[in-house]
């Protein structure tokens, strides 16, 4: 299968999708992309919604998770009890290169706090890998639980468009904290154990931190340096997890 985008109007398309609700939004990807339409996740605060909504789908849809290496243990305890949970078709993404040797070669990337550093890491760690995962699982649509409300970047965001040659797909784009909270209370999936501790969003251990008063939200990763990790932009440089 071509891992081509196919052509469609996403002015149309985006009409259509703002009257439909996010569990009609993930059903169209699939009719509109079939075997080619995923779900990607982190396995983070808030994941829990769209991997549930992938998971009342008529057809099991791959689930891709990027694991960096360097995720806490609450979240690899997390995201299995949710594949017990909800029985989803994961495939991992991985960098090919390991954590130990790419600190050989360039080192703590997330401990200089220069920026670019940043993007080095995240370009290894995440945005390739991905990638990389999307053309072996020839992937045309991509859906992801980004929110509007997450990043500067996303306030922009329409419900698809082209992402590095993919649509990519955002169920969730409209939805608040408060939904997302009533929703997990709803249908009785658990929070991720770090939600207890403060944590409203999470990746690597070595760049996410709880809400302290004074920053909340994105604006407590990588040190405050950046809210994107680059999955969910054009490319790694210009416009702008």
């Amino acid at each position: 299968m071509s891992t081509t985008a196919p052509s469609l109007d996403p002015q149309v398309a985006c009409e259509e999708l703002r009257q439909r609700s996010a569990l009609e939004r993930m059903r169209w990807g699939l009719e509109q992309f079939g075997e080619g339409f995923a779900l990607t996740t982190s396995f983070g605060i808030q994941a829990a919604v769209s991997l549930h909504l992938v998971s009342q789908l008529d057809q099991a849809v791959p689930v891709i998770w990027v694991d960096t290496g360097y995720l806490p243990p609450e979240t690899y305890q997390y995201a299995q009890t949710l594949l017990d949970r909800l029985g989803l078709k994961l495939h991992v993404a991985q960098a090919s290169m390991s954590p130990a040797r790419m600190e050989a070669l360039h080192g703590r990337l997330w401990e200089t706090g220069q920026v670019d550093d940043l993007e080095t890491y995240h370009r290894i760690r995440k945005v390739e890998p991905l990638d990389q995962a999307l053309n072996d699982l020839a992937v045309t649509c991509w859906a992801s639980g980004v929110r509007g409300g997450q990043t500067d970047h996303r306030k922009g965001m329409q419900p698809l468009q082209l992402v590095r040659g993919r649509w990519s797909l955002r169920p969730l784009l409209e939805w608040t904290n408060k939904e997302v909270f009533y929703y997990m209370q709803e249908h009785g999936l658990p929070q991720h154990p770090l939600f207890d501790q403060g944590y409203s969003t999470v990746g690597d251990w070595h760049s996410s931190a709880p809400d302290d008063g004074s920053v909340s939200g994105r604006a407590t990763r990588f040190g405050g340096l950046k809210q994107e990790c680059g999955i969910h932009l054009p490319g790694m440089a210009g416009e702008g997890i």
